[in-house]
C-alpha cells in the first residue's frame, strides 16, 4: 500500500475508510437478521414455544462471551505475512454466510430436531462471526493514532451500519415471505437466508481486500503471553472497564427493540409489513444525524455527546411504550429518534473503545487490541442476545400465544401489552440505567494525547540510550 494510503498521524485514504465500513456491512447485517426475525420464525414459523425461543437464541450467543476474548488473544499473537488480524478475518468471512444460509434452510424435520438444528447451526455461525469481528473492531486502534480520525473513521463504519440495517431489515422480512404470506414461510425464509448471506460475504471479503496492507500506526509491540495475563490487563484499563459496562446495558435494550419490531408491526400495528417502515425510520434518520454528532464529538468530547446520544435513545423508547395510546404516526416518530440516538451510541462509543486501547498501549508498549475486542464483541454479542431472550420470557409472561406458518391465532391484550413492554419500555428502563454508568468513563482526548506524547517522548529517549555500535581500532 502507497504511503497515501495510511498516516499514523494524519488522515486515512478514502480507501481504507470505505473498506473499513464494508466491514461493518457484514456485522450490522449479521446482528440486525438474526435479531429481527429469529425469535419470530422460531415462535411463528416452527411453532417454538416463546420462552424456550427465547433461551435458544440467546444460549449460541452466550459461547460468543468465552469465544470472543479467545479469538482477540490468539489474533495478538498470531504472526502473519498478512499481519495479525486477517488470517482470522479470512475464516470467519468463509464460516459466517455459509452457516447463516444453511440457519434458516428449515429442514424437513420434526419440531424438536428443527429446533435442535437452528440452535446447533447458530452456533457454529456465531463462531464464525466472531472470528471475523473481533480482529476486525481491533483494527481502528492499529489504523491511526489520531483520535479524531478515528472518530471519522467511525462515522464511515456506523453509516455502513445504518445501511446495512436499513437493506437487511428491510429486504429480509421481505424475503421471508415472498411466497406470499405476510408472516413468512419455509420457502421464504430459504431464500432470505441465501440472499442476506451473500451480502455478508460481500461486505467482509471486501473489508479484507481494502484494507490489506494498511500499516500499524501503533508502535511495534509484542503481546501478553496468555490469555489470562491479557484478561488481567484489561480489566486494569478503568476507561475500557466502564465503557464496556454501559456498551452491554445499551446493547441489551437496542436487541429488546430489535427483537421486538416484527412482533410491534405484526400485532400492535397489525400490519406485518410495516416493520419495514419501521426500519426506514430508524435509519434514514440516523444517517442524517451522524455529522452532527461527529461535530459534537468535537466539540464538547465524546462523552458528553454519547449522553446526548443515549438521552435520544432513551427518549424514544419512552415514547415508543406509550404508543398503545397515542396515534400510529407517534410510533414511527419514536423510532426515529431513538435511530437518531443509535447511531450517535455506536459511532462514539466506538471511537472512545479505540481511545481506550491506543491508551493502553502508550502506557504498557504491549499489544493487547485483540483481547480488548474480543471482549468488547462479547459483551455485544451478550447484550444483543440478552434482549431477544428478555423479550421471549416477556411474552411468555403476558400469555403470547406461538403459531406456525399454517395457522394463525390471536392474541389477547395482555400478549399486546407485553409486546409495547418489550419494544419501549424496557429499552427506556436500560437506558436509564446506563447514563451514571457513563461518568464513570474517564478517558479525555486531551488526557489521550498526552499518553501518546509521552510514548513518543520514552521511545525517542530509549533510542539515544541504546548504546551506539562500536567501530573496530584502526590501529
Amino acid at each position: 500500500m502507497s504511503a497515501t494510503d495510511a498516516a499514523p498521524n494524519g488522515p486515512l485514504s478514502t480507501r481504507v475508510r470505505v473498506g473499513y465500513g464494508l466491514g461493518s456491512f457484514a456485522t450490522g447485517t449479521f446482528n440486525t437478521v438474526p435479531g429481527l426475525l429469529l425469535l419470530y420464525y422460531l415462535t411463528d414459523v416452527l411453532g417454538v414455544a416463546a420462552g424456550l425461543a427465547g433461551f435458544l437464541v440467546f444460549l449460541p450467543k452466550a459461547w460468543d462471551v468465552l469465544l470472543n476474548p479467545w479469538v482477540g488473544s490468539r489474533s495478538d499473537r498470531t504472526a502473519h505475512r498478512w499481519g495479525p488480524r486477517r488470517p482470522w478475518m479470512v475464516g470467519g468471512a468463509v464460516a459466517l454466510p455459509l452457516g447463516f444460509a444453511a440457519m434458516f434452510a428449515g429442514p424437513p424435520l420434526g419440531l424438536g430436531w428443527a429446533t435442535a438444528y437452528v440452535a446447533v447451526l447458530f452456533l457454529l455461525t456465531a463462531t464464525g462471526f466472531a472470528c471475523f469481528q473481533v480482529p476486525f473492531v481491533a483494527l481502528p486502534a492499529e489504523l491511526t493514532a489520531d483520535p479524531d480520525e478515528r472518530a471519522r473513521l467511525m462515522s464511515w463504519r456506523v453509516a455502513f451500519l445504518g445501511g446495512a440495517i436499513l437493506l437487511s431489515g428491510s429486504v429480509a422480512p421481505v424475503l421471508a415471505g415472498s411466497s406470499g404470506d405476510d408472516h413468512g414461510t419455509l420457502a421464504g425464509y430459504r431464500l432470505m437466508g441465501v440472499v442476506i448471506g451473500a451480502l455478508v460475504c460481500a461486505g467482509a471479503f471486501g473489508s479484507i481486500l481494502a484494507t490489506a496492507g494498511a500499516p500499524s500506526a501503533l508502535p511495534a509491540t509484542v503481546s501478553e503471553p496468555s490469555l489470562p495475563a491479557q484478561l488481567r490487563a484489561a480489566r486494569g484499563n478503568r476507561p475500557f472497564v466502564w465503557l464496556l459496562t454501559v456498551y452491554v446495558v445499551q446493547s441489551a435494550a437496542a436487541g429488546l427493540m430489535l427483537a421486538g419490531a416484527q412482533y410491534f408491526a405484526t400485532y400492535v400495528l397489525d400490519e406485518p409489513d410495516a416493520v419495514t417502515a419501521l426500519f426506514a425510520c430508524l435509519i434514514v434518520p440516523s444517517l442524517l444525524a451522524m455529522p452532527l454528532w461527529l461535530a459534537a464529538g468535537r466539540r464538547v468530547g465524546k462523552r458528553n455527546a454519547a449522553f446526548a446520544a443515549s438521552g435520544c435513545f432513551l427518549a424514544g423508547a419512552a415514547v415508543a411504550a406509550l404508543c398503545r395510546q397515542l396515534p400510529e404516526a407517534a410510533a414511527f416518530a419514536a423510532v426515529g429518534l431513538a435511530g437518531i440516538g443509535y447511531a450517535g451510541m455506536q459511532m462514539l462509543q466506538l471511537s472512545m473503545l479505540g481511545d481506550a486501547i491506543a491508551a493502553d498501549t502508550f502506557t504498557s508498549g504491549r499489544r493487547r487490541a485483540g483481547v480488548f475486542t474480543g471482549l468488547w464483541t462479547a459483551g455485544e454479542t451478550m447484550g444483543l442476545a440478552l434482549g431477544p431472550a428478555l423479550f421471549g420470557l416477556v411474552l411468555a409472561v403476558s400469555g403470547f400465544v406461538s403459531s406456525d406458518a399454517e395457522h394463525r391465532v390471536s392474541q389477547p391484550d395482555s400478549a399486546l401489552t407485553g409486546v409495547v413492554i418489550g419494544f419501549g419500555a424496557l429499552p427506556a428502563l436500560l437506558m436509564l440505567i446506563s447514563l451514571p454508568l457513563l461518568t464513570r468513563y474517564d478517558l479525555s482526548e486531551d488526557r489521550l494525547r498526552a499518553l501518546a506524547g509521552a510514548a513518543r517522548t520514552g521511545s525517542e529517549r530509549r533510542a539515544a540510550e541504546r548504546p551506539a555500535a562500536t567501530l573496530p581500532d584502526a590501529g
